[in-house]
C-alpha cells in the first residue's frame, strides 16, 4: 500500500479535519477543566456541587453532595469527548495513511493539558502539507472524483 492519502479520499479529509479542529479545542478545554477539578478534589478533597443548599454552584466535600456533582459531570464529559477526538484522530490515521507512532502521538492531545490546542494548528498544516503533496501529484480526474 502506497504511502499517502489517496486523491479521492481528499474532500472527505477536509471534512475530518474541520471537525478535528473542533474537537481538538473543546477536548481541551474540558481536559484544562479536568485538571481543575482534580486539584480540587484530590488536593482540597472537595467537588464541584451544582445547585445544592449551599448555592448554585459550590465546592462540597464529595459524601456531602447532595445536589448535581459537576466534578462527576466533568470525568464523563471529558472522556467521551476524548473518544471522539481518538475516533478523528482515526480517521485522519486511516485516510493520510501516516505512521502509527504519529496516530499515538496525536492521541496524545486528550491527555497531555494544552497539547490540544497546540495540535489544532499543527496537525491541520501537516494534513494540508500532505494533501497539497497528493493534489500536485494527481490528475484532475482523481481529485474530482
Amino acid at each position: 500500500m502506497a504511502a499517502g492519502p489517496r486523491p479521492e479520499d481528499i474532500p472527505r479529509i477536509r471534512i475530518v479535519l474541520r471537525i478535528f479542529r473542533v474537537s481538538a479545542i473543546v477536548t481541551g478545554v474540558f481536559l484544562l477543566g479536568l485538571c481543575v477539578m482534580m486539584v480540587l478534589r484530590y488536593g482540597f478533597h472537595v467537588d464541584i456541587e451544582l445547585g445544592g443548599s449551599q448555592g448554585f454552584i459550590a465546592l462540597q466535600q464529595p459524601k456531602l453532595i447532595e445536589a448535581v456533582n459537576l466534578s462527576t459531570f466533568e470525568l464523563i464529559a471529558h472522556g467521551w469527548l476524548y473518544v471522539l477526538y481518538l475516533g478523528l484522530d482515526f480517521l485522519l490515521w486511516r485516510m493520510l495513511r501516516f505512521s502509527f507512532g504519529r496516530f499515538l502521538f496525536f492521541a496524545l492531545g486528550g491527555v497531555i493539558p494544552f497539547l490540544s490546542f497546540y495540535f489544532e494548528f499543527k496537525i491541520p498544516a501537516y494534513v494540508n502539507a500532505r494533501l497539497a503533496e497528493t493534489e500536485a501529484r494527481a490528475t484532475p480526474a482523481e481529485v474530482a472524483a
